[in-house]
């Protein structure tokens, strides 16, 4: 029997999401992902991002979603991960895929120029839901928590986005993301694909794929007030 407790807080999110995560909790698979959290914690390994930090992504209402970047697991370094996929917490030195991402902003986005911060928030405020497929990972051990339940639940995220919503940009980088998208509607959705803005993939399609522009030129086409990228 496992002595330690898992309790995930709720209180940030927003109130449309929270019937379906609840639900979604209530499922059997979830009791792996808490157990999975709870052996780590049980043998004193630190997780991330901190307990009040995992569902980050979810404060933004899912009727007020325009795009939606997938990311794989949280950053694994101490004080890094906050929840949201691809940033980082304020002050922390900004991690080479998310330079990357920024480089290719500098090419597609007339004017923009490469923040020193790598707090991704002021995205998530105007719509941009940045989202892990695995939600928390083990400190120095990248993948730790892939196995544990989270896609099942990240699925269920995407499909309900997918399935109750139109118009929305789905940017899938790598074929981890791609393989999330495989079930989206493309008449409804744009899905915009390409390879992974790390360092090891990134020459092989990343940069130059111009998927901001893209984005915004479709939510444009769609009456939808487009992403201010700089920030």
């Amino acid at each position: 029997m496992l002595g330690v407790y898992v309790k995930f807080d709720l209180t940030k999110i927003d109130p449309q999401w929270r019937e379906f995560i609840k639900s979604e909790m209530e499922k059997s698979y979830f009791r792996q992902i808490e157990q999975g959290i709870a052996q780590s914690l049980e043998k004193g390994v630190h997780v991330f991002p901190p307990m009040e930090s995992i569902f980050s992504a979810f404060q933004v209402a899912p009727d007020q979603i325009k795009v939606v970047i997938l990311g794989q697991d949280p950053y694994h370094g101490l004080g890094q991960a906050h929840g949201l996929a691809f940033s980082v917490q304020p002050g922390v030195k900004i991690p080479p895929s998310l330079r990357n991402i920024y480089q290719e902003l500098t090419t597609d986005i007339p004017g923009f120029e490469p923040p020193q911060t790598g707090d991704l928030t002021a995205w998530s405020e105007q719509g941009v839901f940045l989202l892990n497929t695995v939600l928390t990972v083990e400190k120095g051990r990248a993948h730790s928590h892939a196995k544990i339940g989270w896609e099942q639940f990240t699925t269920a995220v995407i499909d309900y986005l997918a399935d109750r919503y139109q118009h929305l940009v789905f940017i899938l980088w790598g074929n981890h993301a791609q393989k999330k998208g495989a079930t989206i509607d493309r008449n409804r959705h744009l899905i915009l694909e390409a390879a992974h803005p790390s360092p090891l993939s990134a020459y092989r399609g990343f940069f130059d794929s111009k998927p901001f522009s893209q984005a915004n030129h479709y939510l444009l086409m769609h009456g939808r007030t487009p992403i201010h990228w700089q920030l």
